[in-house]
């Protein structure tokens, strides 16, 4: 599988823009207990998804309690978004701009505490699987419409899905054309995509009945939650300036990208043919939206503390509070009102070279010695997040909390412990090489994973790597390292889309995301089995129980944190909250209060 923007970039962008500056609080009060501080005027864990009916597709989406209809609402970021078409969108910050002007055939509601519902976006529902999960078939709704008025039909559906094969497209999700042609890598061949007038014969629609079924090559029972990334979101023929689209796509949501200007600021209004009545997720409040890009994390955190003028209707999209400012927005109750926070849906963790560290009680003592409470002290402490012990994260459908090496007693390690496991091997000594990106806060956690590791009998080497090239060095097959920070957030909740990418065999190769390089024959068949089980509670079950005997029996990582991300907003905005799909404020029910 390969890499996946949205994912890998939610780590770079959090460690990058969060724990970075993070390292920078380390004092104060309840800062490191277990629970994380009461701080946000809302809060949001654990959004478990459920599956939602056609009633719950039936727009228009629920009122945001105090609402007000109107104004502006000013948008800020440290960067701009890197693409604008849907096809090529895969970073959860494009995606959480794409959700106003972008719509798919299923997506996410979200109520006020921050539990989600998959419904029917263009579709009527969440689509009918039959033939064992390989036939999904959907129905368009009545009323749908594009920002010039013209009808959305099944073939722009069909054409979001074919561009995908366009050449200068090359960033988006592919669960989808794998899935399609059950080709795995090679899914490019055979179609180049629909501007020589082919279409894919595994996609047919009928604009009568507005259906559109997909015909898989390998079946998938949660394909209804694939179908809700940008990546696939409609896209109208007539419309389609290919590679100019991603400049200005055309809009099926409530607003319409009126003006940009590149790196500095973008506008969006209102569309007005955008009918409510067939949209269950997005609320329209504000006439406006209007972004700016470039203000560091700190700028504009210091502009929201300020809160003067047009930056009392001003959110952040995805730059979080930063630690030198933590202390003062849980200490002031004014600040404090207007902030709100969230566990991001992924894990943090150090991945072990299962190919250079063979021994799977090198890799038990390895995770036994291994600090986690200094690490979060210098991240911000409990604010930055919650210790993990699993693989999966708790936003996932079927999550089961465990913890098999006492990690939660002893948050700082064990080396005492480790060095019992590691002699009873016969390994001590072992040279153990760390990697991790030469940021602020992991030069600083290296000195206390060094002490812990030589304390537990291994013999650390401490190899700090450039940030711009990090990845591009750790998930080369040939790297020199034994462990290498590392992260990975779901392409949808469910536990196929973190366990495949991170311990599937046929997930190893360079740029690839098994950066453990686990191939284990029972674990790569699990995943096989597991993918298909059509029941969510089921297949939940049945992903927790692999999670558990995989960190029980092969240790491929070391898990580190849930990380938290805590945001501001000025005093003139209401309904700002948490996006547990995409870790950043939800923009879909913002709204301008007097």
């Amino acid at each position: 599988m390969s890499i996946s923007r949205r994912n890998l970039l939610i780590s770079t962008s959090v460690a990058a823009g969060g724990s970075l500056v993070l390292s920078a609080c380390s004092s104060g009060g309840d800062t490191d207990s277990n629970k994380p501080p009461k701080g946000g005027a809302t809060e949001y864990t654990n959004a478990t998804v459920k599956i939602g009916t056609k009633e719950d597709s039936t727009g228009p989406a629920p009122e945001v309690p105090g609402s007000q209809k109107g104004g502006t609402i000013y948008c800020v970021a440290a960067a701009d978004v890197s693409h604008l078409d849907p096809q090529r969108i895969y970073f959860a910050y494009n995606s959480s701009v794409a959700n106003l002007y972008a719509r798919t055939l299923t997506g996410y509601y979200t109520d006020m505490k921050g539990h989600q519902t998959l419904v029917g976006d263009l579709a009527t529902d969440v689509g009918e699987a039959s033939d064992d999960n390989k036939t999904w078939t959907f129905t368009l709704k009545d009323g749908l419409k594009w920002q010039d008025g013209s009808e959305l039909t099944v073939d722009d559906v069909r054409h979001g899905f074919e561009r995908g094969w366009a050449s200068f497209v090359t960033e988006g999700a592919i669960y989808a054309q794998q899935a399609l042609t059950g080709k795995g890598a090679k899914w490019r061949d055979g179609y180049k995509g629909p501007y020589e007038g082919k279409h894919l014969d595994s996609i047919v629609t009928d604009k009568k009945k507005k259906t559109i079924t997909f015909k898989l090559a390998e079946a998938r029972p949660d394909f209804n939650f694939t179908l809700a990334m940008h990546s696939y979101a409609a896209t109208p023929v007539k419309h389609d300036t290919k590679e100019k689209y991603d400049k200005t796509p055309f809009s099926s949501g409530p607003y319409i990208v009126k003006h940009r200007t590149l790196d500095k600021s973008m506008t969006l209004t209102r569309n007005k043919h955008w009918d409510p009545k067939t949209d269950p997720i997005r609320t329209a409040y504000p006439d406006n939206f209007e972004f700016e890009f470039g203000p560091t994390e700190l700028e504009s955190n210091d502009r929201f503390i300020a809160d003067q003028g047009k930056d009392q209707q001003m959110v952040a999209v995805y730059e979080d509070i930063p630690a030198e400012r933590m202390q003062k927005v849980l200490t002031t109750p004014s600040i404090k009102a207007r902030s709100f926070n969230g566990l991001s849906s992924g894990t943090y963790y150090f991945a072990i070279n299962m190919k250079r560290v063979t021994d799977v009680e090198v890799r038990k003592a390895l995770l036994i010695a291994w600090p986690l409470e200094q690490s979060r002290k210098i991240y911000g402490g409990a604010a930055a997040g919650d210790y993990a012990t699993t693989t999966l994260s708790p936003d996932i459908i079927g999550y089961e909390k465990f913890d098999l090496y006492d990690k939660l007693d002893k948050p700082a390690g064990d080396p005492k412990r480790a060095r019992e496991v590691l002699k009873k091997a016969g390994k001590l000594d072992t040279k153990i090489v760390y990697a991790f990106p030469r940021r602020p806060p992991y030069m600083k956690s290296k000195v206390i994973i060094e002490r812990n590791l030589r304390a537990a009998g291994f013999d650390p080497v401490i190899k700090p790597l450039g940030d711009q090239d990090y990845y591009d060095q750790a998930q080369r097959l040939d790297n020199k390292f034994d462990v290498m920070w590392f992260g990975w957030s779901p392409d949808w909740p469910t536990a196929y889309t973190m366990i495949q990418p991170l311990y599937d065999g046929s997930a190893i190769g360079d740029g690839q995301n098994n950066v453990s390089q686990c191939d284990v024959p029972w674990i790569n068949e699990a995943i096989k089995k597991n993918a298909v089980i059509s029941d969510p509670k089921e297949a939940g079950k049945a992903w927790a129980a692999l999670d558990k005997r995989i960190m029980k029996e092969v240790v491929p990582i070391i898990p580190e944190t849930f990380q938290r991300r805590w945001y501001l907003h000025g005093s003139k905005v209401g309904g700002a909250i948490h996006d547990p799909q995409f870790a950043a404020t939800l923009l879909t029910k913002v709204f301008v209060k007097d």
